[in-house]
């Protein structure tokens, strides 16, 4: 299995950003990867409303694997999401 090293916020946040900017979205642009990259904070926000509602997998989630470990996992990419300090 594939390890990503770029963390989960930002992976939706820009799933986020380009379904809505690229043309192979609801979007207008057809080439959408630099302004993904510059926008993709604007939809941090959203990805970690997505990140909370992950907290808690369906019934057949569930049966198909460890709840205890899912919520761990999700719960550690919210954690990572949190700034590195407090200002």
């Amino acid at each position: 299995m594939d390890v990503s090293v770029t963390p989960l916020v930002e992976r939706i946040a820009r799933v986020l950003a380009a379904q809505r900017i690229s043309a192979n979205g609801v979007g207008q642009e057809e080439s959408a990867a630099r302004l993904v990259d510059a926008r993709w904070p604007d939809y941090r926000d959203d990805a970690l409303a997505v990140l909370h509602t992950l907290r808690e997998p369906t019934a057949a989630m569930a049966t198909a694997g460890d709840v205890a470990a899912w919520e761990r996992m999700v719960l550690v990419a919210l954690d990572e999401a949190k700034p590195d300090s407090v200002v």
